[in-house]
């Protein structure tokens, strides 16, 4: 189709904008309209079967309110169809015809144009065929690249010989920009136009080679990691390029700020090992393996709070105020509490260079309930520190304190650099709880760690196999409990001073019960003292009748239960009810029932029966040694699960007796005589009877070095036939020469014989000398204690 078959040019058309981009002469092309002043312009074109002159818009949202918003240029072409779309659109099948230049508009209802076509100026074929050889090359090199050019794209721009038709076929494959487009629509010149294509052609392919470039660069991780990863490492990439991509910079950037911030506080080889470490994070790709064990490295030790120290002063006063407060009784633990801080407040007093307190490590041991982790809770809240507890209960990992080596997956400091970064100081008070059952196993022996720990000699640089550098823990106050010491390694035990927090009387309990434990459960329980009181008497009988324990914690939680039906009442009732009163008549109704800790005394003598004392892990208790006679050869027989102490205890004491009863100290009943060869000694009674000790709970283990005096008692009685006196109780060790030995655990000993209504108790003589000191004054007011040095005494005392 060839223009001069619509007349001649200039001529009048009407003019369509199209906001995309530029057409091309010998292309239909759908071009879809919905503006108002084209719609127009087409059914102008149609009804007058004529031409119709299409332009580009230069800004879409400003297109037709000017002459000046769409290009001068475009195609000379006719409409060959018109379909109005549901959308609203109306589609034009347009097919182009020749290039053509707008002279001057002409109408603007609709838009008419007087134009003219573009004639191209004569060209040298040589040379013009010289510049298409290059743009052939060209177009080849971005064909190979890119996906621009289909086949027959190519072979149309290789077998075509007219060079303008060549660039409107490159041109249009080509995604240019409106004004490169208008470059090469308004120029007459072909080789201006062929020059213009070449740099374009050249600009594309330069673009083409950067985008595959960046393609390469990720495609190794695009077989390993998904889609989604592909897209994000492309977009890393073209980051990188721009030199936008800083993140990591500053992650390293903000980490040897830290480091220059703590470095005055730290030793030398700690500085250099994190140092090294960031260094070597900065090298590393920061999706392998390494760097993120080397950035959580990094960022442990920059959470270990080196150089912040707790400023606030000691005072002895606010130790003992403390102690006061949280405290009844318990009045020889805290003296030695009160004394530990003395020493370091008068240190920091005259010893202003010195800030490092190498002092003594405590322990608190006692039984369970007593108050020992209270205790350093109340040391905590006096001198103004952290609190940091540490349970060492069934521990057997020694890289649990002493941290994992970072070769290992998950590793993470012990617990002691944990126990620091948590306090945020250097200098808190760290518990370490129950070290008596610290355990050994094949992963270490964590008390060889807990030696260096708490040692104030090693602490100083004390190693965690996490960091790979020394910290000192000298600052740290350390307070171990404990309920059993002996099971503590010896190494240890020499390490740390021992501070006894025992068993609490009945009356220290009633004056906890009321100071103390009410008070605080009515707080848990959202009471008020106006809703529930207990009488005295109440108290008293859930001490004695309800509790089985050393301490206080089932009292606590037995007046919470009490607390708890109390509550749920409350809430129940539809009409306010009056003041609970807790009192012996109606306690049955909010408490189970009745655990007796400590059988009561017969109140009637008997012939075998004596009252022994024992220590327990959970206080003291009274042990009732039973033994009868049965006819037989002189043979002892124990029972009652006894361990093999208490074994050799009991054959002492028969021995003993023996003695005694040989050299007629102590008179035994006239034996009738028989007709018998046998001998004077083969006719005594401990010849003609067979012994059976028993010590009641043959279920429950029991052993230790002081049972001696109650078994020879028992066999004594037994074998004279006389009655014991059931208000006495004795402890202490018998030797075969029958003399007392002193014995361990006395005050928890006698504070069970009151409980359990003893009238007279029998010590060593070295025990009264020694510890009598340390019984509370009203077990001493209400209970008679004796000394004993010998056997005899002991008899003299018991027998009746």
């Amino acid at each position: 189709m060839q223009i001069s078959n619509y007349g001649s040019f200039p001529s009048v058309i009407p003019v369509i904008i199209e906001e995309e981009a530029f057409m091309y002469p010998f292309m239909i092309t759908p071009i879809f309209v919905t503006d108002e002043a084209n719609i127009k312009a087409a059914n102008k074109a149609l009804e007058q079967n004529d031409l119709v002159f299409v332009s580009c818009a230069k800004n879409s949202e400003e297109q037709k309110k000017s002459q000046n918003s769409f290009y001068d240029v475009g195609v000379i072409g006719s409409l060959m169809r018109k379909v109005a779309l549901p959308d609203g659109r109306v589609k034009l099948l347009f097919q182009g015809i020749a290039k053509g230049k707008i002279i001057s508009i002409q109408d603007e209802n609709p838009l008419q144009a007087l134009v003219d076509v573009i004639i191209y100026k004569d060209y040298d074929p040589e040379k013009i065929n010289a510049i298409m050889a290059i743009l052939r090359e060209k177009v080849i090199a971005l064909a190979n690249i890119s996906h621009f050019f289909p086949p027959d794209l190519l072979k149309a721009v290789d077998e075509n010989d007219d060079p303008n038709r060549i660039v409107d076929l490159i041109a249009s494959a080509l995604r240019l920009k409106k004004d490169q487009s208008y470059k090469l629509f308004s120029s007459n010149d072909t080789e201006e136009r062929l020059l213009l294509l070449i740099d374009f052609v050249i600009e594309e392919t330069q673009t083409q080679k950067l985008q595959k470039e960046i393609k390469s660069k990720v495609h190794n991780k695009i077989e390993q990691i998904n889609k989604e990863y592909f897209l994000k490492e492309q977009l890393k990439q073209i980051q990188k390029e721009l030199g936008v991509d800083k993140q990591r910079d500053e992650e390293i950037d903000q980490y040897f700020k830290k480091l220059e911030k703590i470095k005055p506080f730290m030793e030398e080889d700690a500085y250099k090992e994190v140092k090294k470490q960031i260094d070597r994070l900065s090298r590393m790709h920061q999706d392998s393996a390494d760097a993120n064990i080397v950035q959580n490295y990094i960022e442990w030790v920059l959470e270990i709070p080196f150089g912040k120290i707790g400023k606030k002063k000691l005072s002895i006063k606010n130790v003992q105020k403390q102690l006061n407060l949280d405290h009844y009784s318990l009045n020889k633990p805290k003296e030695r509490i009160v004394e530990y801080f003395a020493i370091r407040e008068l240190l920091a007093l005259r010893d202003k260079t010195n800030n490092k307190g190498k002092g003594t490590i405590l322990c608190f041991y006692g039984p369970p309930g007593v108050g020992k982790t209270s205790l350093a809770n109340s040391i905590a809240k006096a001198i103004k520190r952290p609190l940091v507890r540490i349970a060492l209960g069934g521990l057997e990992d020694v890289n649990e304190l002493r941290g994992h080596r970072r070769t290992y997956l998950g590793a993470m400091p012990g617990r002691i650099i944990q126990g620091l970064i948590e306090a945020k100081e250097m200098n808190p008070v760290m518990v370490l709880d129950e070290i008596d059952k610290v355990g050994r196993s094949m992963r270490g022996d964590p008390t060889s760690v807990l030696l260096e720990i708490l040692d104030p000699e090693q602490n100083v640089a004390f190693r965690d196999y996490y960091t790979n550098f020394n910290i000192d823990l000298s600052q740290v106050i350390f307070i171990a409990t404990a309920n059993d010491i002996f099971n503590i390694p010896a190494p240890l035990r020499d390490r740390m001073e021992f501070i006894s927090v025992s068993s609490y009387t009945p009356q220290e309990k009633e004056e906890i019960t009321k100071k103390y434990l009410i008070p605080q459960e009515l707080k848990k329980h959202a009471l008020k003292s106006e809703e529930i009181s207990f009488t005295q008497e109440a108290i008293k009988l859930i001490i004695e009748k309800y509790t089985r324990e050393a301490g206080v914690r089932n009292l606590r939680r037995n007046i919470a239960t009490i607390m708890r039906k109390c509550a749920r009442k409350i809430l129940e009732s539809k009409d306010k009810i009056k003041k609970t009163i807790i009192t012996p008549k109606n306690l049955p109704e909010y408490l189970d029932k009745i655990v007796f800790e400590i059988d009561s005394i017969d109140k009637e003598n008997k012939v075998g029966i004596v009252n022994g004392l024992a220590w327990t892990s959970v206080g003291g208790d009274v042990l009732k040694l039973e033994a009868i006679k049965i006819k037989g050869k002189g043979t002892l027989t124990l029972t009652g699960s006894l361990g093999d102490v208490m074994k050799e205890s009991a054959r002492i004491a028969f021995s003993v007796i023996k003695v005694l009863i040989d050299s007629e100290i102590i008179k035994t009943p006239a034996i009738k005589p028989k007709k018998s060869k046998k001998t004077d000694e083969e006719t005594q009674i401990y010849n003609l009877y067979d012994i059976h000790l028993h010590v009641p709970e043959g279920a429950t283990p029991k052993d230790g070095p002081s049972a001696g005096i109650a078994m020879a008692s028992v066999i004594a009685s037994i074998l004279c036939e006389k009655k014991t006196r059931s208000d006495v109780a004795m402890t202490g060790e018998l030797t075969l020469t029958g003399n007392v030995l002193p014995i361990g655990g006395l005050k928890e000993k006698l504070i069970a014989a009151h409980k359990a209504g003893i009238k007279t108790a029998l010590i060593p003589q070295k025990n009264y000398t020694r510890d009598l000191k340390d019984i509370p004054e009203e077990v001493k007011k209400e209970m008679k204690i004796i000394a004993v040095n010998k056997i005899e005494d002991v008899l003299r005392e018991i027998l009746v």
